[in-house]
């Protein structure tokens, strides 16, 4: 099966660890050109490292637009377009309601939500026609587990945002 992906060109975005780095190495294995995004570039050089020559690091927030716009640009001069985007960038901050700050949800929004929205967005330019979209979300989307309500909210968002963004 090795080589099905063979000159396809995929963005997998917080791929610098956990199941995006996953999803990377096995585009990698099955001939892809996939680049990755992460806001740590150390950790991002380790996992290209793992990625294989196949791989692409570019460092970015995709809470912070302008590193998206960055980021797509960069995809697009080295790679001309994206077959598949996998929207995984996301964070994993929980805490009780009482003793839960502004700035661990403005964290969560803004990386889980807000970034899946204009990873999305900002990538159409780069989408070659007929591409795929993977949205990461949880199985929490549908459940309520204590410590977890703005975790939750988010990824439910995330999965509206795949059924919502259907043409």
């Amino acid at each position: 099966m090795a080589g099905k992906l063979k000159d396809k060109v995929a963005v997998v975005t917080g791929g610098s660890s956990g199941i995006g780095l996953g999803i990377a190495k096995r585009f990698a294995e099955e001939g892809a050109k996939v680049a990755i995004t992460g806001r740590n570039q150390a950790t991002i050089d380790k996992a290209l490292k793992e990625i294989g020559p196949n791989g692409l690091g570019v460092q970015g927030d995709v809470a912070k637009l302008d590193d998206l716009t960055r980021i797509y640009q960069t995809v697009e001069k080295r790679l001309g377009r994206i077959d598949t985007l996998v929207v995984n960038a996301g964070v994993y901050v929980l805490g009780p309601l009482t003793a839960f700050t502004e700035e661990q949800f403005d964290k969560v929004s803004d990386i889980n939500f807000k970034g899946a929205f204009f990873s999305v967005q900002k990538a159409l330019p780069v989408l070659k026609d007929g591409a795929s979209v993977v949205l990461i979300s949880s199985t929490v989307n549908q459940k309520g587990i204590p410590n977890h309500a703005a975790y939750s909210a988010t990824k439910a968002a995330v999965r509206s945002l795949a059924r919502s963004f259907l043409r």
